[in-house]
């Protein structure tokens, strides 16, 4: 392919208002693009001109890596020579209100602590068992070896003291009775701890009086390990939560799964000091009962009297593989087992030697004989329990589930939505929630805190926000409402129309609803066509072909069929958008559509509900509207501000905008890839439209291994690609200018990974545009964004209406860049969305690294407003949109994983940087990769 001609910077850094206005009025999408890994801008000029004579010193910053290269540690420990972009101060814009955040103040030890390794022996697995073994010891032990001190244990190596013990090391014998055995035994276990070091707080106290210095993990994680110590002690842990039947009793939940209630603790430096971030959180737990019952409820059927089919009796395993019981028919004596798998044969026929002679007993005797219990399900399978060399047969009657154990597996629909209805909560619900779990962990009268002297504030922080402007949106000059101004983040179309609506000339219906009848199913997609045409489309009338019905399980066949018959009829055109009415409970259907639809034959879907087809609501096709609009390539909506060029830092200079996700398999999925997915807007200066890409890498990676990629090619050597060039490629296309100024946005990574992520992906940013031209560098600004986190902002009034939405929740645009954020880096909370029900969550934005130099108000303002522009409804949503959409993107692609036996998936199998193998995902057409399909 040729090289890309680039015009002079000068010439491409002047964009004329006509050719702007040509592509407002545009109604079809920019050209579809083609990229050969050859491509380059050719150009080598890199000018950066003023902006519009703006603070004209604010251009790039001295790079803090030599010669521009960055090597990044790929190991544990993050390279500490790259220091995250400090607050460029406190955003002024909005209005000034108050708010409460869940987060208590905390007062830490003026002194320094001490710190012991611990080495426990024989061995033990357990954590839980570690901490039986040391709780004794201190028992035992704390009035004369221990000095008096109360130590605390974080379950593996480490023991933390107030002060000194009065030895440097010192070995203790502690006895414990497994709790697990019958006979009671008790076991003798040697437990040495050495001195290890002083465990300073001078750095903690630093970072917290504003000063920059690395974030002290290890004193955090000391006074974590304290204020959990007693809380760990009466609640089940969690990772950094804790929960308990007695917080609020459990509600069933169905399938044998309750939830119980519990709390999220963390210890975070803030600017008003050390914060302790209290949140309510709730998750399903297994039902503790008796075996029999919940293999009733697993199977919704009656067991009692009816034997198990096979299709039965692997269901039962799956959920009780791993699982804990007790026994219940030796009266006091409650021995526990965990369980292994289940007979293929009913109680009644299993017979197992007796001895080492193979003298053979019936498990029905030999219950009868040795503990006079008679089994009265012998139709049933028995629990297998212990190991594979010993099998031990458990009769599913005479077992009880252990009390306390986590849910693991997916949930069903049905256990979702009663997981939520029990779980969501009105913001002043919350709130009182979070402040009697406070109260009742009573941290003033903790004999670990009081031993450490660490005092927690009982009121939750009262914090200084602002709430920020909503924008003004352009729609069409052919509908009465031209401009619109969201009132509390949301709005309708009546009487607008999308600003650029795309066309469909061709178009086919498939109905693989076995319900809905075919004059049901064309009414419905005449009113859809309807629906577009009002919202300002060119939308034919009549499909190409008629309404084609088929069978879920041929759906292959079936596309393949529309697809090639309206070929035919159109001789040489190529059908543009399916519209697919789906039934309600539609398994793999969606996802095998999407699949070939997008990764095979290169055309544009659009599915529906039975549910919906039946009962068409104006509301819903206004929706979908929508989504057709930009999934053919047209625009909904765009910023006044950005088609009157007076965006900071995105209208000045040409701007492209990524959004970043990856996504990773349920629990236990253990082989599945994970999946990554970059989009990057495609237009400028409107900002709205988002070409995306996706790859699979291996199991749990976090970091984007496709971002930059580069490979040998027989024929043209080193061949440079990957999906940061793909798409500022894609971006010259569609706009024909190069982007001279890259915004990022990284959805779904965790404080622990920020420094691992920022060196390996800003580095892939910087290798990508020096791969289309040596001295191609424009300005980076890298920005995390977390939806993970529990901190909830409250209103300081819940009975101001005029402080809350319809939810109770603050406003939309709630920003929060003071007391409860980092002391030193640029991060903020944004409430950008109104609530619809429970807790709205606050996006946490970190600005990890910025060439820019943007203000606080100027990113704040630009992630709020582009907030409004989210194509598939018309709500402000709580995440910026370039990160949701590359969060849909990466959701759908996991639809495009062949399965594992497939002779395509072993043929594919390529292997990554890191030695580890994982398929490639099926490549998406040209004529779907350039629009926002993923919508």
């Amino acid at each position: 392919m040729p090289h890309m001609q680039m015009r002079d910077l000068k010439e491409n850094y002047v964009v004329s208002k006509e050719t702007l206005k040509g592509s407002m009025n545009q109604k079809k999408s920019s050209p579809q693009m083609m990229i050969k890994s050859g491509d380059r801008f050719e150009d080598g000029k890199k000018v950066l001109g003023r902006r519009n004579g703006r603070r004209r010193g604010r251009g790039y910053k001295v790079d803090r890596f030599q010669d521009g290269k960055l090597e990044p540690n790929m190991g544990s420990t993050p390279c500490k020579s790259l220091m995250f972009h400090t607050r460029p101060g406190y955003g002024q814009l909005g209005t000034k209100c108050i708010v409460k955040a869940n987060h208590f103040l905390a007062e830490i030890p003026g002194s320094d602590l001490s710190h012991y390794s611990v080495e426990i022996n024989p061995e033990v697995a357990s954590r839980k068992l570690d901490k039986a073994i040391m709780t004794e010891l201190v028992k035992l032990y704390r009035n004369s070896n221990l000095g008096t001190k109360l130590p605390v244990y974080d379950g593996r190596k480490n023991l933390y003291t107030a002060g000194s013990l009065p030895f440097t090391s010192k070995v203790f014998n502690v006895m414990l009775a497994d709790e697990d055995e019958e006979t009671g035994n008790v076991r003798d276990f040697e437990v040495t701890i050495k001195f290890v070091a002083v465990a300073s707080m001078a750095q903690l106290r630093n970072l917290i009086s504003g000063k920059q210095v690395d974030t002290p993990q290890g004193a955090l994680n000391i006074i974590d390990t304290v204020l959990r110590e007693l809380a760990a002690q009466r609640y089940l842990s969690v990772g950094r939560f804790l929960y308990s039947p007695t917080i609020r009793k459990p509600q069933a939940l169905g399938g044998g799964v309750e939830s119980w209630r519990g709390f999220y603790q963390s210890i975070r430096p803030t600017q008003m000091g050390l914060s302790l971030n209290i949140d309510m959180s709730t998750i399903a737990f297994i039902e503790p009962l008796p075996v029999i019952d919940f293999v009733a409820q697993i199977l919704g059927k009656d067991v009692y009297s009816r034997p198990m089919s096979d299709a039965d009796r692997v269901k039962v395993k799956k959920a009780l593989r791993g699982v804990k019981v007790e026994v219940t028919h030796r009266g006091n004596v409650r021995r526990k087992y965990r369980v292994s798998g289940l007979t293929t044969q009913p109680t009644r026929e299993l017979i197992f030697p007796l001895d080492e002679h193979m003298n053979m007993k019936s498990v029905v005797e030999y219950f009868q004989e040795m503990y006079g219990y008679t089994i009265r399900y012998a139709h049933l399978p028995c629990l297998q329990v212990g190991n594979e060399k010993k099998v031990n047969y458990l009769p599913m009657e005479a077992c009880k589930i252990v009390e306390g154990q986590r849910y693991t597996k997916g949930l069903n629909e049905k256990q979702i939505t009663s997981l939520l209805k029990v779980s969501c909560q009105r913001p002043h619900e919350q709130e009182l929630d979070i402040l009697q779990t406070v109260q009742q962990n009573d941290y003033d009268h903790d004999p670990y805190a009081k031993e450490f002297g660490i005092n927690i504030s009982s009121k939750l922080a009262s914090i200084d926000a602002r709430v920020l402007p909503a924008p003004w949106l352009k729609y069409s000059d052919t509908g009465k409402e031209k401009e619109y101004l969201p009132q509390v983040g949301q709005w309708n179309m009546m009487n607008k129309k999308v600003i650029n609506g795309s066309t469909v000339r061709y178009w086919a219906s498939i109905n693989f609803s076995r319900s809905v009848q075919e004059s049901t199913a064309h009414g419905f997609c005449q009113e859809l066509v309807q629906m577009c045409q009002i919202s300002g489309m060119e939308f034919d009338r009549d499909p190409v072909i008629p309404i084609y019905s088929a069978r879920p399980d041929q759906v292959k066949k079936a596309l393949k069929y529309v697809y090639h018959a309206a070929a035919n009829k159109l001789e040489g055109k190529e059908l543009e958008l399916l519209i697919a009415i789906l039934p309600d409970n539609n398994g793999s259907l969606y996802g095998d559509l999407k699949r070939i639809c997008e990764t095979d034959l290169g055309l544009i879907s659009q599915c529906c509900l039975t549910k919906h087809v039946f009962k068409i609501s104006r509301q819903y096709l206004a929706n979908l509207s929508l989504k057709i609009n930009v999934k053919m390539g047209g625009r909904n909506t765009v910023l006044l501000d950005a088609l009157s060029w007076r965006i900071p830092l995105v209208s000045d200079i040409p701007t492209i905008i990524f959004g970043a996700d990856v996504t990773h398999p349920e629990s236990g999925e253990d082989s599945s890839p994970s999946i990554a997915a970059v989009v990057a807007s495609q237009d400028w200066p409107e900002v709205t439209k988002y070409a995306g890409l996706v790859c699979a890498q291996p199991h749990r990676q976090e970091l984007i291994q496709d971002l930059y990629k580069t490979w040998q090619d027989p024929q043209r050597g080193t061949v440079a690609g990957g999906m940061i060039r793909e798409l500022l490629l894609a971006f010259k296309k569609a706009t024909g200018q190069k982007p001279l100024r890259i915004i990022f946005y990284r959805d779904g990574v965790s404080e622990g990974q920020f420094y691992q992520v920022l060196l390996y992906e800003l580095d892939a940013i910087r290798k990508a545009c020096a791969s289309l031209e040596p001295t191609y560098q424009p300005p980076v600004t890298f920005i995390v964004v977390q939806k993970r986190h529990h901190t909830r902002l409250f209103a300081n009034n819940h009975n101001d209406r005029s402080s809350t939405d319809k939810s109770g929740n603050i406003l939309p645009g709630t920003v929060v860049d003071s007391k409860i954020c980092h002391p030193t880096e640029f991060d903020f909370y944004l409430c950008s969305h109104a609530g619809i029900q429970g807790t709205s969550r606050p996006a946490h934005y970190h600005v990890l690294w910025d060439e820019n130099n943007f203000t606080a108000d100027e990113i704040q303002s630009l992630t709020n407003n582009l907030c409004y522009t989210y194509a598939r409804c018309t709500r402000s949503v709580s995440v910026v949109p370039p990160a949701y959409y590359a969060h849909l993107a990466a959701y759908r692609a996991r639809f495009y994983i062949e399965p594992e036996g497939s002779e395509t998936a072993k043929s594919r199998c390529t292997r990554t940087t890191n030695g580890s193998s994982v398929r490639p995902l099926p490549a998406l057409k040209d004529k779907v990769k350039n629009v926002m399909f993923y919508c």
